[in-house]
C-alpha cells in the first residue's frame, strides 16, 4: 500500500470531515486520479522527440504514456491533424500516490528557487493544475540523455465540490504553496 494513501486513510479523512463538517466519510474529497500532460512544439519538425517525450514520461512515472495527436490543422504552424504533439499519462490508484509522494518529497525540492507552488491553478470545481518547466527535476531522468528540456502539466482530479475543499486536500498531502489562503 502507497505510503500517502495510508495517511490519507488514517489522518487526512478525519481531519477534512471535522473541517468541513461531513455527516458521512464518503462526502470527504479525495484525489482520483493525476494527469501529466506534456506538449512538445518542435515535434512538427522532428518526430522523434515525441518518442523521447512518451519515453521521459514512462520513466517518471511508472506506467506507459500515449502520444498525444493533432484534433485539427493550424496553418501558422505548421500542424496538420493527426500528427504526434506530445504525450500524456493518467495515474490512478496506488501509482498515482506514489507518484504524487515523488513529486512532493524529491522532485518539487529540486526546483531551482524553489518558494512553493502557486495556489492560482483551481478551476472552481475542485481539481488543480500545476505547470512545471523542466523535468530534470525528477531524478529517473539522465541529465546527459536528453535532447530537449521540457515542461508538463500535471492535473490533479478530485472529488472536491469546491476550490476551499481541494485547496484544504491538496494542503493535508503536504503540497507545498506559497502563500496560504486568508480562509484558512
Amino acid at each position: 500500500m502507497a505510503r500517502l494513501k495510508d495517511i490519507y486513510d488514517k489522518e487526512i479523512r478525519q481531519q477534512l470531515q471535522e473541517k468541513f463538517q461531513f455527516k458521512s466519510t464518503m462526502q470527504v474529497p479525495r484525489i482520483t486520479k493525476i494527469c501529466i500532460n506534456r506538449g512538445i512544439g518542435k515535434a512538427v519538425a522532428d518526430k522523434k522527440l515525441v518518442d523521447n517525450g512518451v519515453d521521459e514520461l514512462t520513466q517518471i512515472t511508472g506506467q506507459k504514456a500515449v502520444p498525444t495527436i493533432a484534433k485539427r490543422s493550424v496553418s501558422n504552424f505548421k500542424l496538420r491533424e493527426g500528427m504526434p504533439i506530445g504525450a500524456r499519462v493518467t495515474l490512478r490508484g496506488n501509482q498515482m500516490y506514489e507518484f504524487l509522494d515523488r513529486l512532493l518529497t524529491v522532485a518539487l525540492p529540486r526546483v531551482r528557487d524553489f518558494k512553493g507552488i502557486s495556489d492560482k491553478g483551481f478551476d472552481g470545481r475542485g481539481n488543480y493544475t500545476l505547470g512545471i518547466k523542466e523535468q530534470i527535476i525528477f531524478p529517473e531522468i539522465s541529465i546527459d540523455k536528453i535532447k530537449e528540456i521540457g515542461g508538463m502539466d500535471i492535473t490533479f482530479v478530485t472529488t472536491a465540490e469546491n476550490d476551499e475543499q481541494s485547496y484544504e486536500l491538496l494542503r493535508a498531502f503536504g503540497m507545498p504553496f506559497a502563500n496560504a489562503k486568508k480562509n484558512s
